[in-house]
């Protein structure tokens, strides 16, 4: 059995509202020293398969699903 890590985040220059939003919010209860809030999303997906098909299988997920490419990266991550 494979497990795959997918971390899904936006590419450098797409505005994060989220993370923004979340940075302001933390600020306002006392946390002075955050430089910077990024959202990022990770997803974790078991799979009974060769890691190099798994791999691949991953990428069509993130191409077809999870990620949207025209403003968001992906990374896999096997174990």
């Amino acid at each position: 059995m494979v497990v795959a890590e997918i971390r899904i985040e936006l590419k450098p220059g797409v505005a994060d509202p989220e993370g923004k939003n979340t940075k302001k919010a933390l600020e306002l209860l006392g946390f002075k020293d955050i430089k910077g809030v990024r959202s990022i999303k990770m997803f974790e997906i078991e799979m009974v398969a060769d890691p190099e098909t798994a791999k691949k299988q991953c990428e069509d997920m993130c191409r077809k699903l999870l990620a949207n490419p025209v403003i968001q990266k992906f990374k896999i991550d096997l174990r």
